[in-house]
């Protein structure tokens, strides 16, 4: 791997045709809470929002370079990676293909077409991810195009790494430690290969996608059986074979796997605070400042935010998780008198710091007590002890159901 280095500042100055290098930006308010020199790698500000275009460009240039007549082009992704390809496509002026399952959101079906124009077709195929990747593969294999992974490629690692080249010819010194995020493996194997031990790492995976531990834990990769997608950009079943070769050295005690609930904490506390758009994944690195306050202060950190591809739609349900988390907002079934003024002595239990953000009751005949789903917000999570310890005095019976998973999902 020792000519690792200068192919990937080839990449990172040949991407200077296409986009400038993404901000490395000071924080002052995340400087200030962990008393440390806090800096963030901008890439949710590239020209598709994430870091996927410069594996994907670094890609494409060595396949164009090798054979220019190359012009059909193949990728499966339902986000960062398509969007990549896409608006690499319409820059070097090939053709491109791109299977996406049927399930993906319209909001980046559209940006994918908007990114690639006329230069890509897209495909709706498959409900799962895996029928989407084998339809595509085979017709990749029909029509003897080139079929660009998102990011088990050693040209996509190489274009990945140039994040870690600007960070080096950005910083007048090179910092105590980066922080990235670990999907299929593309962006940490290409940063840890090109900086090696000029600095430390530490590698975050989300809780449902922690496909590098896995692999580090058996000594190679391994197939998580479920994942949870709300950190899709990181969320991979698993980890590439070339990317965990670069990464099977990494010690298990230098990575950090993250709660998606409390990743929905940062999110909110980014827009409402710094005004950063953050997906999940591009928050993993912010995030994981929380376990590492004491081990981080007095010292120097990038965090590579990498990426901002966030549909606002999905807004209410990461407040509704970040809530959750941290304890302000709780769902109960409440078993309620059937009597006149019930409701009313219940009201009465809440406090002028509680307010009810769901009620669904259906009064039914010839029963004594009524079921009743309710949502309750407050400002501190101590408030709950209060309300709890009155219905208990009142002789209401409840249930506590905000961390049943089963009811949750079809209750709440």
């Amino acid at each position: 791997m020792s000519d690792f280095r200068p192919l990937a500042q080839a990449a990172e100055a040949a991407m200077r045709d296409v986009f400038d290098l993404t901000p490395l930006q000071r924080n002052d308010h995340l400087s200030d809470r962990y008393h440390a020199d806090i800096w963030l790698k901008r890439e949710d500000l590239t020209p598709v929002r994430s870091y996927k275009l410069r594996g994907a460009f670094n890609a494409m240039r060595k396949v164009l370079e090798k054979n220019p007549e190359s012009t059909r082009f193949v990728c499966a992704s339902a986000g960062n990676h398509a969007q990549g390809v896409a608006f690499m496509c319409r820059h070097f002026g090939v053709k491109g293909v791109i299977f996406m399952p049927v399930t993906t959101p319209q909001q980046k079906v559209g940006k994918t077409e908007k990114f690639g124009g006329d230069a890509v077709s897209i495909r709706l195929t498959g409900d799962y991810f895996d029928d989407t990747l084998a339809a595509a593969q085979a017709y990749c294999t029909e029509i003897k195009g080139h079929f660009l992974s998102p990011f088990d490629d050693e040209d996509v690692i190489e274009g990945q790494a140039s994040v870690g080249v600007e960070i080096e010819k950005q910083m007048s010194h090179m910092p105590d430690r980066i922080i990235m995020p670990v999907g299929g493996g593309g962006l940490s194997s290409g940063v840890c290969s090109y900086l090696e031990d000029r600095t430390a790492f530490t590698l975050v995976e989300p809780e449902g996608g922690a496909c590098l531990a896995a692999a580090l834990r058996a000594g190679q990769p391994t197939r998580l059986n479920h994942i949870d997608n709300f950190a899709d950009g990181a969320a991979v079943a698993q980890i590439g074979a070339k990317t965990f070769a670069r990464l099977s050295h990494i010690d298990p005690s230098s990575m950090l796997a993250i709660d998606e609930d409390r990743l929905c904490t940062t999110m909110l506390e980014m827009l409402n605070v710094e005004g950063i758009v953050l997906e999940p994944a591009g928050a993993l690195a912010v995030d994981a400042l929380k376990d590492m306050a004491q081990e981080i202060r007095g010292k120097s950190v990038v965090c590579v935010t990498s990426g901002g591809n966030f549909d606002f739609e999905r807004l209410p349900e990461v407040k509704e998780r970040a809530q959750r988390y941290s304890g302000v907002k709780k769902y109960f079934i409440l078993r309620m008198p059937q009597r006149p003024g019930a409701l009313k002595d219940f009201l009465n239990i809440l406090g002028p710091e509680d307010d009810i953000a769901r009620f669904e009751y259906l009064k039914k005949s010839a029963r004594n007590f009524g079921s009743v789903l309710i949502g309750i917000e407050t400002s501190l999570p101590e408030n709950f002890e209060h309300i709890q310890t009155k219905l208990e005095a009142a002789g209401f019976d409840y249930r506590d159901i905000t961390n049943d998973e089963v009811l949750a999902e079809f209750l709440i």
